[in-house]
């Protein structure tokens, strides 16, 4: 890289961007990399400050910003991902499909403690929408050694793929509604038609739904009535609480259930159960899902949709970013809710 007077740059390649910035109108690249300078730039690139330029100067072992950038990217992006062609030493990672994003943390915060690199994403488990800026990442320095690059590549071989985004499985559901309330006539089923859009957002819908009483017998013959007819997953609402009528979890145990977690470290939600009958995955829900517009059903599901099992752990790291702020409008997922 040389650096040259720009009264002396005229027919000489830029060797990286010029970003020009009108405050409140304008900030984008005046003068791309590999731009050949001329004599009508020389009043513009004063203009914007720039008395001397960098040209290129290509060296053995050094990367410029922008291949750098570019096997980084590489490095680090699983499936579901493509990257944007490098724009002022940076390139952006995007979402190729609508799905659950994955950052693997513990990669992230690898390659950000290497030093002259850096790599920013959004945070892991949430669904996002096609051509979604995951992540983005850049060199600091214009120009790096290429060892510290390969450092990250080696960092990326293995951890597996930092950041990737899971296709949403189209699920057939089937629902359990309990309660002698609403079984009975006595008052209108208000929590499945919830539910029910929920699921449907995400790309899944209910195939039967079954009204049942406060019976354990009665949710485990459902249950088991749902697992012949093959659901791939089936959510039980209500029944949830601590009254001596709430029998949800009994009866997914009567039905050959085992629970993975009853109660969860999130609010609202915390009396979410998760269980499993073989591999079929087992929600139930408590009554705060039928009115709060975010709760931890909204965390669980899209992570069930992309065809990952829920353990112990998974419930309790939850409960770091588990607490809903409860904004009289609800901006989730942009928000910390559900967010380590």
């Amino acid at each position: 890289m040389l650096k040259v007077p720009v009264e002396k740059a005229v027919g000489m390649i830029l060797c990286h961007d010029i970003t020009e910035i009108v405050p409140g109108k304008f900030k984008g690249c005046a003068f791309k990399k590999g731009h050949i300078v001329r004599e009508e730039d020389i009043p513009k690139l004063l203009r914007l400050g720039k008395e001397n330029l960098y040209v290129w100067e290509k060296k053995e072992g050094v990367l410029h910003e922008d291949e750098a950038a570019c096997r980084m990217a590489r490095a680090v992006a699983g499936s579901g991902v493509a990257l944007t062609e490098p724009t002022e030493g940076r390139i952006n990672l995007l979402s190729t499909l609508r799905g659950l994003l994955k950052i693997n943390v513990g990669a992230l915060q690898a390659i950000n403690n290497i030093e002259q690199v850096m790599l920013a994403s959004l945070h892991t488990n949430q669904v996002v929408e096609i051509n979604t800026v995951v992540a983005g990442t850049r060199v600091i320095p214009l120009y790096i050694d290429e060892k510290i690059i390969e450092q990250v590549e080696e960092q990326c071989a293995g951890y597996g793929p930092v950041v990737e985004v899971k296709p949403l499985a189209s699920l057939r559901v089937g629902m359990v509604v309990t309660g002698s309330e609403v079984y009975k006539g006595r008052i209108e089923d208000r929590f499945s038609p919830v539910v029910k859009e929920k699921i449907e957002n995400l790309g899944s819908h209910v195939f039967r739904k079954i009204n049942v009483t406060d019976d354990t017998r009665m949710i485990a013959g459902a249950i088991q009535s749902l697992m012949v007819e093959k659901a791939d997953l089936i959510v039980i609402t209500g029944g949830m609480s601590v009254d001596p009528d709430d029998l949800t979890p009994a009866g997914v145990v009567a039905a050959g259930g085992k629970i993975v977690s009853y109660g969860a470290p999130v609010l609202p939600g915390a009396m979410f159960m998760v269980a499993y009958i073989g591999e079929t995955p087992v929600l139930g829900l408590p009554g705060c899902v039928m009115f709060a517009k975010s709760t931890v059903f909204d965390l669980v599901l899209p992570r069930i949709m992309a065809g990952e099992v829920i353990d112990r752990r998974d419930i309790v790291a939850l409960g770091h970013g588990g607490l809903c702020r409860g904004c009289p409008t609800c901006r989730f997922p942009a928000c910390s809710f559900g967010k380590v």
